[in-house]
């Protein structure tokens, strides 16, 4: 059974259970588990908050989402098994498609993930069907496998808790991406085009709400967000938060 939300350390002891949820339900594989361990740290030197710094990275990603021309959301393990709801919710909103991108793939664990999307409300999961399947250009891992009819043709990609590699195939090939990533030093984090440096169980929600109140005028003006200078910001951040520790 999952730690209630009202537990006192609801947030992390939630997150934790969730993952183990998904684990044994064929979502996250055991790297995955060692990738959240890395990400908590990095919450934990955030200041476990969403900062002023990533609620203006979370602005410019909704904009980007809702102006695309074809968003997509692409999906995996964990990010299914913390954020399904979210997901939904959010390709709603924005109309963009959702596809399912595994790392570590195999066709039970794509069909475990589209099953719990579906079952939060998705009408349709990309990434499944082997018909539809074309290759990004100059990445060789399992996720090079795309849907023609999305990442594959996409303009915006979401690709949260992504690894680098794809993450700079994607910009060769022309998509803009977007990504949460709580290391603002890592390759994906320095590579996108805004990365929201942020828990994603939480960013999503702050995310899906800015998308719902973004105005007209809002989506028309044009972007400044820079996310270079953003991600520098982010960076000192946690070293004021290394050197308070270490003053403790």
């Amino acid at each position: 059974m999952l730690i209630p939300k009202t537990h006192p350390r609801a947030t992390s002891l939630y997150i934790r259970e969730k993952l183990v949820h998904g684990f044994r339900e064929g979502l996250v594989v055991e790297e995955g588990l060692l990738a959240h361990g890395r990400g908590e740290m990095f919450d934990y030197l955030i200041g476990e908050k969403t900062t002023k710094t990533s609620q203006k990275a979370i602005k410019a990603a909704a904009r980007a989402l809702l102006v695309a021309k074809l968003p997509v959301i692409s999906v995996n393990g964990n990010f299914a098994a913390l954020c399904a709801k979210e997901i939904v919710e959010l390709s709603k909103i924005t109309g963009a498609k959702i596809e399912v991108n595994l790392f570590y793939a195999s066709e039970k664990r794509k069909k475990a993930i589209a099953q719990i999307l579906k079952k939060n409300g998705a009408k349709e999961v990309l990434g499944i069907e082997s018909k539809f399947a074309k290759k990004i250009p100059k990445l060789d891992s399992a996720r090079r496998v795309v849907d023609k009819r999305g990442i594959f043709s996409a303009d915006v990609i979401l690709v949260p808790l992504e690894d680098g590699d794809r993450t700079i195939a994607l910009k060769k090939f022309g998509k803009d991406v977007i990504t949460f990533d709580l290391n603002p030093m890592s390759r994906t984090a320095q590579t996108a085009d805004i990365t929201i440096v942020d828990n994603v169980t939480r960013g999503m929600k702050i995310l899906i709400d800015v998308c719902k109140k973004l105005s007209k005028k809002d989506l028309e003006k044009k972007s400044k967000f820079d996310n270079k200078k953003n991600l520098k910001k982010s960076t000192l951040i946690i070293r004021k938060n290394l050197r308070r520790m270490a003053n403790a």
